[in-house]
């Protein structure tokens, strides 16, 4: 509903396009919410626990209702292994995480685990075009591919907020 993701469609069809015509070798995968270890802090997990260890503000779009699936870093790559060796040329291998949360809730236990203020959260206007839900059906690569995340949200975002505690001298630069 938004360029974003017309842009994302477009993708795909561009793929599906070289294979039907030219006989290229390629599949898609498509990833929910990932999230780990060394992201890049402009993504809502990374900013809001950086922000959160240095007391600087969590802007939460809206409402922060927006719900998620998220898919832990060390998964998605499994799953895009699993796709290369196992997938077909042509298809699409949906890959999620199996567990959706709120975008408030998961601020709430970044505050938590970081021992933040809650006060530090600060609603701000939605984007323009935002949407509400993503999630993935990932059937066809259980079924297919063999594939399915290994790493519980609780684990993954446990290890994720330990990583970033832990490793200032490589974020601090990036967010300077």
């Amino acid at each position: 509903s938004n360029p974003y993701s017309a842009a994302k469609a477009g993708g795909d069809l561009q793929v599906l396009a070289y294979v039907r015509t030219y006989g290229v070798d390629a599949l898609i995968t498509r990833g929910s919410n990932t999230y780990g270890p060394s992201q890049y802090p402009e993504k809502v997990l990374p900013l809001f626990i950086t922000n959160a260890l240095d007391g600087h503000p969590l802007p939460l779009y809206g409402d922060g209702r927006q719900v998620r699936d998220w898919l832990f870093a060390e998964d998605h790559c499994a799953g895009i292994d699993a796709a290369l060796r196992r997938g077909r040329a042509g298809e699409a291998y949906n890959l999620g995480g199996g567990d959706e949360r709120e975008t408030r809730e998961v601020t709430a236990a970044i505050i938590e685990a970081t021992g933040a203020d809650p006060a530090l959260v600060r609603h701000v206007e939605d984007r323009s075009g935002h949407d509400r839900r993503y999630s993935l059906d990932s059937g066809k690569s259980r079924d297919e591919l063999g594939w399915e995340p290994q790493v519980p949200f609780t684990e993954g975002f446990a290890r994720t907020v330990a990583w970033y505690r832990d490793n200032r001298e490589w974020w601090e630069p990036i967010k300077a």
